[in-house]
């Protein structure tokens, strides 16, 4: 009886815990591995919606000279709003086209952009520049190369991944060195992020971050991602630039 129990252990038990040990060490080992594979991919989504909320915002900032702090707000201004757009007419580098505007400009110093715009379709070669409203929404996100995500205005308020929690932001002026400054921050957390990941390389995650943001930033209550600043100005950077 023991010599059978001996061959049960020897090619039937020990066999199984030998794979079983071997399967728990190879998962210890890609769980980390796997974490950090899917939080880059989210991160990936969740910097381009922070992108697009700095291109809108720099945006609505260039019309009305200061950020906002409502994401509904920068929903209207997409869809109901008009930009100013500088449209070159002509090349600088066409000597002839300088010269015949230069001429034109001689002999009738207030010549206005919208009549060199007429006399340019009559067929005179000329070099200009001029102004157009344009709708936002026929200008901004009109090229998808390059982006990690399609644009999405429905979903631009809210963090990736995360079941529906929304993105802070936040606008303020500043007075930086005697001049008033407008600033905007949007940011979000990795808690919010890494939703459905494991809770406690998430928490590991958040303890480094906060770390490295304070030594940084001087924020150690914040580990996520976020663009823009309203304590200093930053030139709407993002902490992962």
């Amino acid at each position: 009886m023991s010599g059978v129990i001996k061959k049960v252990l020897t090619y039937l038990i020990f066999p199984l815990i030998i794979i079983a040990l071997a399967y728990f060490i190879v998962e210890s080992v890609m769980e980390p591995v796997n974490f950090n594979k899917e939080k880059s991919a989210r991160e990936q989504v969740a910097i381009q919606r922070l992108k697009d909320i700095r291109e809108l915002q720099n945006a609505y900032k260039s019309e009305y000279g200061r950020f906002t702090a409502s994401m509904d707000t920068l929903k209207s201004f997409y869809l109901d709003s008009t930009m100013k757009v500088v449209m070159q007419i002509g090349s600088q580098d066409d000597s002839i086209a300088v010269a015949n505007t230069e001429r034109l400009k001689k002999r009738n110093p207030r010549i206005k952009p919208e009549q060199m715009l007429e006399l340019y379709r009559q067929g005179e070669h000329l070099v200009f520049s001029i102004e157009n409203e344009i709708p936002v929404r026929d200008t901004l996100f009109r090229n998808s190369s390059g982006r990690a995500v399609p644009f999405d205005l429905d979903s631009l308020a809210f963090v990736p991944f995360s079941g529906g929690d929304s993105i802070r932001m936040e606008a303020t002026v500043k007075v930086v060195s005697g001049v008033k400054v407008p600033l905007f921050e949007a940011s979000l957390t990795y808690k919010s992020l890494l939703k459905g990941l494991d809770n406690q390389l998430r928490i590991n995650l958040d303890a480094s971050e906060k770390e490295k943001n304070d030594k940084k930033y001087g924020t150690p209550d914040f580990s996520g991602l976020k663009v823009g600043s309203v304590t200093a100005p930053n030139n709407n950077a993002g902490n992962w630039e």
